[in-house]
């Protein structure tokens, strides 16, 4: 994050480029302080892993929610390890 602000001021597009995330990814996590950037990490890391096997017992319209649950679950770690990623690269490079 230190390369997005003064006196370093990264343009927000190629720094996104540079670590592999979007730039709306780095708008949000610049929006954030570093304690609530922490506590996402720590939150996403505690979600337990879904379970990928769907019970035949279930209806095909049950499966499909529990389908849709499991991208969101995945949609929100992805978002997190990238999040993560960002913040590492950017520590680095800071140094």
């Amino acid at each position: 994050m230190a390369l997005l602000l003064p006196p370093s001021s990264t343009a927000l597009e190629s720094l996104a480029r540079e670590v592999g995330v979007g730039t709306g990814t780095l708008q949000r996590w610049r929006a954030l302080t570093a304690a609530t950037r922490l506590d996402e990490v720590f939150t996403t890391a505690a979600l337990a892993e879904p379970e990928v096997a769907l019970d035949s017992s279930r209806s095909p319209r049950h499966d499909k929610k529990h389908i849709k649950e499991l991208e969101r679950r995945l949609l929100r770690k992805d978002r997190s390890l990238a999040g993560t990623a960002a913040l590492l690269v950017l520590s680095k490079k800071s140094r």
